[in-house]
């Protein structure tokens, strides 16, 4: 497939309410390539047939990765044939009870934290290569929490609520940590709460929801689709404008969350 002439944007999580949201928005920029990344084939293939005949932008396709799973995430990128100049990390999950992915490690730290880690690290070549591209974190302003000594709650009792408030602030941390390390090549990362959606993650955590899905997805298309030159690299965006991030100001604390998730690579 030539795709010399698109903009190439991967987004993970992308059969859920506001992931498969996200790809149809950017898809209606019929400039953009869009690979959504997901663990169900069929639910995928769904996906791609509703973006395709919302959108009329039949450049988009799909990619079978459980982003919990860092060798699954590392073969995707070695294998990857094209640019990358967008990368929406947004996969999610928050079990009501504690689970641990197939390698031991706790699914939401696995999915939520660990999983946009690696996505950043095993794209990173790929991303400077195509530069000026960005990372957008699908974050939340649920956060906070975070318990270095015991990211995968080993020590406390698991409780899917306070691991996902954990896990949001670590995108947040995360965000700025990358936005460090990537800024003087031209790869922007920023963060974001998308919305307010009913959607199963929202049901797990026991809430509703009064926003529809393209209401979710309106920040994380926008960051996606601005110039390069307006994006500020590090920051958390909220309502399509940048807001305070508290989570954002210790940098002992950032930079030991990104050791600990580098000792997992």
């Amino acid at each position: 497939m030539d795709l010399s002439d698109k903009k190439i944007a991967i987004i993970t999580g992308a059969t859920g309410a506001i992931g498969k949201a996200i790809a149809k928005n950017i898809a209606r920029d019929h400039r953009y390539h869009v690979t959504l990344v997901a663990r169900n084939e069929g639910k995928a293939g769904s996906a791609i047939e509703d973006i395709i005949r919302a959108t009329g932008n039949h450049s988009v396709d799909y990619q079978i990765v459980d982003v919990s799973n860092r060798d699954e995430i590392y073969r995707l990128a070695k294998e990857w044939p094209h640019s990358i100049h967008v990368l929406v990390n947004n996969a999610a999950t928050t079990p009501r009870s504690r689970m641990e992915n197939r390698d031991g490690i706790e699914l939401q730290f696995a999915t939520n934290v660990l999983g946009y880690f690696w996505m950043i690290k095993a794209f990173k070549d790929k991303l400077i290569q195509s530069a000026p591209s960005r990372i957008i974190n699908v974050a939340s302003y649920w956060a906070g929490g975070l318990d270095l000594n015991d990211l995968e709650f080993r020590k406390r009792n698991y409780n899917n609520d306070t691991a996902y408030r954990q896990s949001k602030q670590a995108n947040r941390m995360l965000t700025v940590a990358f936005a460090e390390r990537l800024g003087k090549y031209q790869v922007s990362v920023v963060s974001c709460h998308p919305g307010d959606v009913n959607s199963n993650l929202s049901n797990d955590l026991g809430f509703g929801g009064h926003e529809t899905p393209d209401d979710g997805a309106r920040t994380p298309v926008w960051l996606s689709t601005q110039p390069f030159h307006e994006l500020k690299t590090g920051k958390y965006y909220e309502h399509m404008r940048m807001a305070d991030c508290q989570f954002s100001r210790n940098k002992n604390s950032i930079d030991q969350l990104y050791e600990i998730c580098e000792s997992y690579s």
